[in-house]
């Protein structure tokens, strides 16, 4: 009976932990990262009778939880991407639906700012269509400063981010350093501690949401968790930090720094995956690309209507003044210079944009080493030739030959060896930008000079008629000096007289060439035909100009200076003509290369954005179908289901009220024995 009796014992202690553990699954059918659990029974040793071998019973071999070592890396592994491309996506349509907005984007401003101008083109003495070109033009300016602080609100958005998230990840590194050590003391009796494994797991699961992780399984059960290119920040039981600071080269992007004890380290760029790394990628490969876009844009616009309008003259014959800022000047000069903190001197350089027509939209570094200077592209990690002429002054010119489009001043003091200097010609084009002008009638919309047909007495009036029907054109300024150009110098060359020698030629006085007057193309003047001429005033000032009809010997033509250029209007349609010239992304390294005009530089932006934003989508898209497909998997495997569970419960129930019947019969027999005795 004794037998029978512990038979039954072990089968209502198995069963009734086989309850415990059903029960136990049931209750954390909803706990994050829980894998369901099975109790393993097992025969005990039977005994030997001269018959055989008799069982006694059944025995607890192991409580194990259903698990797959691959299962869970593929959801950690689908968790670090999907979360890492949501944070892409969530930033990018923020910055798609600010430069494609109708309301939001530069183009309506910048339409707005031609259209004015071509209203004045066709009036340039009207005050109120003046007064409209710096109206538009102030709202232009405004509009890229309002871009550009929105976008810049994104860097501080993505600071705190950055900074919030690695409190998160140091949190998460240090709860599994604690589930490590009671893993690895629980694991020293033989058994495996199953719901301290499945929180461990869940833990590195939710570390990998914000930074992408590789996990390392040791012999003791406990786990090492690397980030980055290899940074342990989790060993054993000890874990290790992650700082978002102030980076080296811009204070206002933070870097990731790697912190174990004493040491630092930083790993910006060599982390991946998580929300940490998205937010990353998108500012290296989206925002820092479209500041330094946008901010191109806004020089080059400033840039030509301010050399535009200084080949003109105003309504009181002087030279145009500028509309926009000086993107020169020393305070935003020193701006585009960033000096990185383990300089050793106090050097601030100066970097000057020279053309912005050849400006890319890439930062450079720059490294002294006491002797010389290196730089580095930055967009491209391409090496540049760094040329000081004059001293003090470096150029930079990339493996193709094409010069940058800027220059350093070094200035004093002098940085030291082992100085570094983050440059960034175009990244604060767009904030810098305004409207300095206040007085439309300082508009130069007039060209310089003049044609007439006919000879000039001193105070510039007309004297005589011509005999034949010869005529001459309104003479384009087609290379000037400089810009705002010299009037003096101009004037000083002027006016000049053509008098037409009957013979294919023009002379001033008879028998001698004009000076600086040249026929394009060669040959002798053709009458009937338009000829097209080229006069050098001296100082790089060339006018172009041509003479059609049928003079007759001895007609005179006169080119003067334009002083009362009130009605005058062609340099007005040069400057509404910048709407359509190629005067972005020029290389000047390639014979006849074209650039993008301002429209079209700035459609190439939103394009650009635009297509990156529909693939994150589709990123996002796909990453959420792989994580939802990987963690069915895992939980096909590991995942409680209830109607399994309560089917379990029927079963042990069943089992453990048998186990309980065989006790009630041993009772019985071993009373029945008693009572034979008695």
């Amino acid at each position: 009976m004794a037998d029978l009796l512990n038979i039954g014992l072990s089968g209502l202690s198995s069963n009734k932990t086989q309850l415990s553990v059903t029960g136990h699954n049931i209750t954390n059918v909803n706990t994050p990262g829980y894998s369901r659990q099975d109790a393993v029974q097992g025969t005990r040793v039977p005994q030997f009778s001269g018959a055989g071998f008799i069982g006694s019973g059944t025995t607890l071999v192991d409580i194990r939880r259903t698990y797959s070592e691959f299962l869970t890396t593929q959801v950690r592994t689908s968790t670090a991407l999907s979360s890492d491309v949501e944070a892409y996506r969530s930033q990018i349509e923020q910055l798609d639906s600010l430069l494609a907005g109708s309301t939001t984007g530069i183009t309506p401003s910048l339409q707005d700012f031609f259209s004015s101008l071509q209203t004045a083109a066709e009036d340039p003495s009207n005050g109120p269509a003046r007064q409209l070109v710096l109206s538009q033009a102030e709202g232009l300016s405004r509009r890229f400063n309002t871009v550009y602080d929105r976008i810049n609100e994104q860097n501080s958005f993505i600071n705190k981010q950055m900074s919030a998230v690695t409190d998160q990840v140091n949190r998460l590194a240090g709860s599994i350093a604690s589930y490590n050590d009671a893993i690895a003391k629980a694991s020293a009796t033989g058994q495996a501690p199953n719901d301290l494994l499945d929180a461990r797991d869940e833990a590195v699961r939710q570390l990998s949401t914000f930074v992408g992780v590789t996990v390392v399984p040791q012999d003791d059960n406990s786990m090492n968790v690397f980030v980055g290119s290899g940074q342990p920040l989790v060993v054993g039981n000890t874990a290790s930090r992650l700082e978002a600071v102030a980076g080296k080269g811009d204070p206002n992007r933070l870097e990731i720094e790697f912190v174990s004890g004493a040491s630092r380290q930083g790993i910006t760029t060599q982390l991946s995956g998580g929300e940490l790394g998205g937010l990353i990628r998108y500012r290296s490969e989206t925002l820092d690309p479209t500041l330094n876009s946008l901010g191109r844009l806004a020089l080059s616009v400033s840039d030509q209507i301010n050399t535009q309008l200084g080949e003109g003259v105003d309504l009181k014959g002087q030279v145009g003044s500028a509309l926009f800022g000086d993107f020169n000047s020393p305070e935003l000069a020193a701006l585009r210079v960033k000096s990185y903190g383990s300089n050793t001197s106090n050097a601030q350089p100066l970097l000057n944009i020279t053309d912005t027509s050849i400006l890319t939209t890439s930062d450079y570094r720059l490294e002294f080493d006491g002797t010389n200077y290196t730089a580095r592209r930055l967009s491209d990690n391409q090496a540049m030739a760094v040329t000081e002429n004059p001293p003090g002054t470096l150029s930079f010119t990339d493996s193709g030959g094409r010069d940058q489009g800027f220059q350093i001043v070094v200035g004093t003091p002098a940085p030291a060896a082992g100085d570094t200097f983050e440059l960034q010609p175009t990244r604060r084009g767009a904030e810098s930008i305004s409207t300095v002008l206040d007085q439309a009638d300082q508009l130069g919309f007039a060209a310089p000079v003049r044609a007439v047909n006919g000879a000039l007495d001193a105070n510039g009036n007309i004297t005589g008629s011509n005999r034949g029907t010869g005529a001459i054109s309104q003479p384009d300024l087609t290379s000037a000096g400089s810009s705002p150009i010299d009037l003096t110098a101009i004037k000083g060359a002027l006016p000049v007289g053509l008098i037409y020698n009957g013979a294919g030629g023009f002379e001033n006085p008879p028998g001698t060439p004009v000076p600086g007057l040249t026929l394009v193309g060669g040959g002798t003047f053709q009458p009937g035909q338009k000829n097209t001429y080229e006069l050098d005033m001296g100082g790089g000032n060339v006018v172009t100009f041509s003479v059609s009809g049928r003079p007759e010997n001895g007609d005179t033509f006169s080119i003067d200076f334009n002083s009362g250029g009130v009605s005058d209007n062609r340099n007005a349609l040069k400057l509404a003509d910048l709407q359509n010239k190629q005067t972005i992304g020029i290389d000047p390294s390639v014979t006849g290369s074209t650039g993008l005009s301002f429209t079209d530089g700035y459609g190439d932006l939103v394009e650009r954005v635009g297509t990156l934003t529909a693939q994150a989508r589709q990123d996002s898209d796909a990453t959420s179908s792989i994580l939802k497909q990987a963690t069915d998997n895992r939980d096909s495997l590991s995942g409680v289901s209830l109607d399994e569970e309560a089917a379990n419960l029927i079963k042990f129930e069943q089992y453990y009220n048998a186990s309980a019947q065989v006790i009630q019969v041993a009772r019985s027999l071993f009373d029945t024995l008693i009572g034979a005795f008695r």
